[in-house]
């Protein structure tokens, strides 16, 4: 029984040290230490700026979200609890920027009623020439903005439906229509033109 304790009692104290890896960065900043500011926006900015460009699409707007992302961050870092990894929590201001700018500059319209559901097929597909990441990367750039966004959340960033209405304050269902008509684009893309 005490080694269980002690394991479980060391789990937790691995866990929350996991958790909390830049708490001191973190201290640091809330004093208002510019160093530590420079410090933890190194540590996080190339992290940041993939999330962003894979919903936005161009770099100049990930950049755009990840600036706002810090800013936002910093401004607002007393209400950082520790209670998820600080790249969690950055992470979620960045994913917020990043659909604020795709809702500025929209130019489709993301429908937000159940008429729009579509059933995944899962039909073979043949591409003319060997997929690489670059050729997918190129292709995913390739996509409207909605559907990028709503790929890019479920498939590279881990968000489930349910996350990504909240985010993007649409319906689940129209989440997983917007995912399938990414996928089929997607397909199309990649089948039809040399990426």
């Amino acid at each position: 029984m005490l080694i269980l304790s002690f394991i479980t009692n060391s789990a937790i104290f691995l866990e929350r040290q996991l958790l909390n890896i830049h708490e001191e960065l973190i201290t640091r900043c809330k004093a208002g230490d510019r160093d530590a500011h420079f410090r933890l926006y190194k540590l996080y900015k190339k992290a940041m700026f993939n999330v962003g460009y894979r919903i936005t699409g161009r770099e100049e707007d990930a950049e755009d979200a990840l600036q706002e992302a810090f800013i936002s961050a910093f401004r607002n870092l007393e209400n950082y609890r520790g209670d998820a990894a600080f790249g969690a929590w950055l992470k979620r201001i960045v994913v917020n920027k990043a659909i604020n700018i795709l809702k500025k500059r929209r130019h489709e319209t993301m429908p937000d009623n159940e008429q729009w559901d579509v059933a995944e097929e899962e039909a073979p597909v043949e591409y003319k020439e060997e997929l690489t990441v670059d050729r997918v990367r190129k292709a995913i750039g390739q996509l409207p903005d909605g559907y990028r966004a709503v790929l890019s959340l479920y498939l590279l960033e881990g968000y489930d439906h349910q996350e990504i209405a909240e985010i993007m304050h649409i319906s689940e269902s129209t989440s997983k229509s917007q995912l399938n008509r990414a996928k089929n684009k997607l397909k199309e893309i990649l089948t039809t033109i040399n990426v």
